[in-house]
């Protein structure tokens, strides 16, 4: 079966553009319009034709897509998962965990399944593929995550750029000016996941306002080998003599701050006589994290927020079906609602000191 994908292919223009020839919510030229018809009937397109038909019932279930690789365990996912549930329930639906690692299959398959009513997806990329699974099955769903298209889909999220500038703001206002920024891994960067390229944009955006010179390296998922590259970071450095090893590491990663005190000890260092640590992402009532200052990670606000924008564009959707109008992406797009939320700095035990000399 065609996809909108095989169509924009076809046509030379992208998802989204076929979108808006469908459901008319942008201008779009004729030349574009008329290509992307001739493709639509060289291919055999119906779009939607599938998932109109499991708009006659409902399910009262919510699909959460939680995409994850096995034997990685981060808590963040866990706490999600809880409070989506959470809020699912006292909204009257019960929850179905989705986490195929084929993020756009993964949510196709559950879309023409018929077993829920609507989706919360987490793990967002700048450029979501299942953006365009949503836009071209007309099944509802809300991001756990800030889109780069940010009228595509509800959403909710942290705002981790601001975040990222606020820690480094105030360290740089504590009097630290040489500044380690340990960036989630490679891998999430390589993704285009949106919580990382957004933390490293604020990380660069604080360095260039405050004049602090910032070092943005990416963390890995294992403590031991966390433990090695601080140590290249924090000790080596200093006992080669190169320059004076930095002052404040800001950590922006859904586990290291996990570790970090132990690998920070393990380079010869304490908290915060010789290195002062700010966490970004940190879960409320994590006790690994209480002593430092950090941004939580506002769990419960996000899952209630997108839960409820989820089921919202759900009930929107049936509304427009119950009226037999066409479902499709302009409906959707009237739906869209956003919740970003501002990152607050909680102090932690031990203080934002200043730099020794």
């Amino acid at each position: 079966m065609a996809t909108i994908r095989d169509v924009a292919q076809r046509a030379g223009v992208a998802p989204s553009t076929v979108s808006y020839v469908f459901n008319g919510s942008r201008s779009i030229s004729e030349e574009t319009r008329v290509r992307v018809q001739e493709a639509v009937d060289a291919l055999g397109y119906h779009p939607r034709a599938s998932a109109r038909t499991l708009r006659s019932s409902r399910t009262h279930v919510l699909a959460l897509a939680l995409p994850r690789a096995a034997g990685l365990q981060h808590s963040v996912d866990g706490r999600f998962a809880i409070d989506v549930s959470d809020a699912a329930n006292s909204l009257g639906y019960d929850l179905l965990l989705t986490t195929s690692r084929d993020k756009a299959e993964g949510l196709r398959r559950v879309a023409l399944s018929g077993l829920a009513d609507a989706a919360v997806l987490m793990a967002v990329d700048m450029e979501d593929a299942r953006i365009d699974v949503v836009r071209e099955l007309a099944f509802p769903a809300a991001l756990i995550g800030r889109p780069a298209d940010e009228d595509a889909l509800p959403w909710t999220d942290l705002d981790w750029e601001e975040a990222a500038v606020l820690a480094v703001r105030e360290l740089a206002a504590a009097g630290h000016h040489d500044v380690v920024y340990l960036a989630p891994a490679e891998s999430e960067v390589l993704g285009r996941r949106s919580y990382a390229l957004r933390g490293i944009a604020g990380a660069h955006r604080g360095a260039r306002a405050t004049g602090t010179a910032v070092q943005v390296v990416h963390s890995v998922n294992d403590a031991a080998g966390l433990a090695r590259r601080l140590h290249t970071l924090l000790a080596d450095r200093a006992h080669r003599g190169v320059r004076k090893p930095p002052t404040a590491l800001v950590v922006q990663h859904p586990s290291a701050h996990h570790h970090i005190l132990t690998s920070v000890a393990a380079a010869g260092l304490r908290v915060p006589e010789d290195l002062t640590v700010v966490v970004i992402g940190a879960l409320p009532g994590d006790p690994s994290s209480q002593r430092l200052s950090r941004v939580e990670l506002p769990v419960e606000t996000l899952a209630s927020g997108v839960t409820s924008l989820a089921v919202s564009a759900a009930a929107a959707l049936r509304e427009s079906t119950a009226k037999n109008a066409e479902p499709g992406t302009g409906l959707l797009a009237e739906s869209v609602g956003h919740l970003l939320i501002a990152p607050v700095l909680l102090p932690g035990t031990a203080p934002l000191a200043p730099p020794r000399d």
